[in-house]
């Protein structure tokens, strides 16, 4: 392939390329920003006594919305305020939603970097930096992900020693037929480690090495089922492994970062090699005892 040689432009100094075509290439095509595939809401939304929101977006698998501000330039303290501003907003009105405030500026710097994190886990807050570059007789944007939304609550560990269980608990709850299916897959597991052992509570069963837990799988039998959640970043490949194998997902836990799937018994046998795919991915990535390869 021929090298071409690119040009970066100065959005906030070009006299053609302003805010407005921006948010028109964002409303155009959403997933540019790199937030999925999200759906326009509103553009140029009146906020009650503190001006437009830029963009409000929302997911149309979750009841999730984004608020999002655009600024040409360098990030200023002025952008960071109206953006929490009118993400405190959107929230108060409705609250049936979980939102998140996202900044989109040419230049987070490194000294507002620092002020957007103190927010961050406090303020779900995502700051995503721009940058226009010409190729030839075209120009594209890239957005990159400078600062990811943090969510802060109770560790799954913590939950766990304030809420003891045992397997008599989990018989009750579930069944002994969908405990025995957590056990197979605790063998397939083991494969991965074989020190991996159950760790009952009350809210799932987790896994445990000499006593310790290590959560990249979850287990929580059912009368008729047995839900398994996976700690893996969604991904589009993993979406399509799972689509195309006909596997039951019930939804994608994004709070969590977990794939949670139904399983019936005769699933086992028949989706052994995907789940045993995942397993290894979860534990290669979200495993706490995992040396990085």
């Amino acid at each position: 392939m021929q090298y071409v040689k690119h040009e970066v432009i100065q959005l906030a100094d070009h006299p053609d390329y302003r805010e407005s075509w921006v948010q028109q290439r964002i409303e155009e095509d959403p997933s540019i920003l790199g937030l999925g595939e999200l759906v326009v809401k509103a553009i140029e939304k009146i906020q009650p006594r503190a001006g437009r929101l830029d963009l409000l977006f929302q997911d149309p698998d979750e009841a999730h919305r984004y608020e999002v501000e655009i600024q040409l330039g360098p990030t200023d303290e002025s952008h960071i305020i109206r953006t929490i501003e009118y993400w405190d907003i959107e929230r108060r009105r409705y609250p049936q939603y979980e939102h998140t405030a996202v900044i989109v500026a040419e230049d987070i710097t490194s000294r507002f970097l620092n002020v957007i994190g103190l927010f961050n886990g406090m303020i779900p807050l995502i700051a995503i930096q721009m940058q226009a570059i010409r190729v030839g007789g075209s120009v594209t944007l890239v957005f990159t992900k400078v600062l990811d939304e943090t969510t802060l609550g109770l560790e799954e560990e913590d939950e766990a020693e304030s809420a003891v269980a045992d397997r008599a608990y989990w018989e009750d709850r579930g069944t002994k037929a969908t405990l025995g299916m957590a056990d197979a897959l605790l063998r397939q597991l083991k494969q991965l480690d074989p020190a991996l052992e159950m760790k009952y509570n009350k809210f799932y069963i987790g896994l445990a090495r000499d006593g310790e837990p290590d959560n990249f799988v979850l287990f929580k039998p059912r009368k008729h089922v047995l839900l398994v959640e996976i700690r893996l970043t969604q991904s589009p490949e993993v979406d399509e492994k799972i689509e195309s194998a006909g596997l039951d997902t019930l939804s994608y836990l994004k709070r969590w970062g977990k794939y949670r799937l139904s399983l019936q018994a005769d699933d086992l046998p028949k989706y052994a090699p995907l789940l045993d795919e995942l397993f290894r991915r979860a534990f290669t990535r979200g495993s706490r005892y995992r040396t990085a390869e």
